[in-house]
């Protein structure tokens, strides 16, 4: 009877592994974007968060957003169909950067992970750091002239930092600029007109992702002349208590012919290249909270 009622036992234990592991892979999503690049720019509230579906059927992530939103983040990308990340860049060491990344790392499979050298003693960088050593994962530093990866018409490249200012954290934010095909996308984290101004590669880019959430103090009528966007994303949150984005910025952004887009007003943006065309989608999911 023993022998007989461990059977049972095992037979259950099984019946149980296979309903959550059923349970998991019915929890990743269709991935609607395979073959293409899919920047996704998302609603995080006063924030930056990027996750990126890369055409060679990898991830990325830039920065995920404030604290306690690691839950939703994660849940977006098994529902785009992925639990693997395998370019995690944390720009800057500032919480609405890298709040929620400490839980991006303890809950998904983690490839690279890519840090400025600028450090700090806040309680969310530590977390951070915390979870990337439970899992043995070693930092690469990002910095400007640094490849990322590169192959098959598809690069990313790090422009900035040159530097590293402890003074001002935005000022060591790492630049990316991405190329697939003939588009170019650049994301600048809260780069402020010091360190883009002391960039001497190429800026030019299709896509901008407006940096230090499209405040006046980062955005100079140089840089965006110098970018001339088709296409500006802006992250911030709604009635946000800095005034971004900043009426002059618009401004730039607007004389420069480029088509505005910002998830206070239209969520999460997506912003889907085959190598050629561009498209965008709007009013995808807040992962904010209300």
């Amino acid at each position: 009877m023993r022998i007989k009622r461990f059977g049972i036992i095992a037979v259950l234990i099984l019946v149980s592994v296979l309903l959550t592991a059923c349970t998991f892979w019915r929890s990743l999503g269709e991935k609607k974007h395979e073959g293409k690049l899919a920047v996704h720019f998302l609603d995080v509230g006063q924030g930056d968060a990027i996750f990126l579906e890369l055409p060679n059927g990898k991830t990325m992530l830039v920065d995920s957003g404030p604290l306690h939103l690691g839950e939703r983040l994660v849940d977006y990308i098994r529902r785009a169909g992925f639990d693997r990340i395998d370019y995690l860049v944390a720009t800057h060491p500032h919480m609405d950067h890298i709040g929620s990344m400490a839980y991006v790392v303890r809950h998904c499979d983690i490839g690279e992970v890519w840090m400025t050298a600028a450090a700090s003693n806040t309680y969310c960088y530590e977390d951070l750091l915390d979870a990337i050593k439970a899992k043995g994962l070693t930092v690469s530093e990002g910095k400007a002239g640094v490849r990322l990866f590169g192959a098959d018409g598809l690069s990313a490249d790090i422009l900035a930092p040159s530097a590293t200012d402890e003074k001002n954290l935005n000022n060591c934010s790492i630049v990316i600029r991405l190329t697939f095909g003939k588009n170019t996308f650049l994301l600048m984290g809260d780069a402020e007109t010091e360190e883009t101004s002391a960039i001497t590669a190429d800026l030019s880019a299709d896509v901008l992702k407006v940096p230090h959430h499209g405040s006046h103090t980062a955005n100079s009528q140089e840089l965006i002349e110098a970018v001339r966007p088709e296409i500006a994303v802006i992250s911030c949150g709604a009635d946000n208590d800095f005034g971004h984005p900043g009426k002059k910025t618009l401004r730039f952004l607007e004389n420069a012919g480029s088509k505005i887009y910002r998830t206070d007003l239209d969520r999460t943006v997506v912003v889907v290249s085959d190598g050629s065309k561009l498209t965008v989608e709007t009013g995808g999911k807040r992962i904010a909270k209300e």
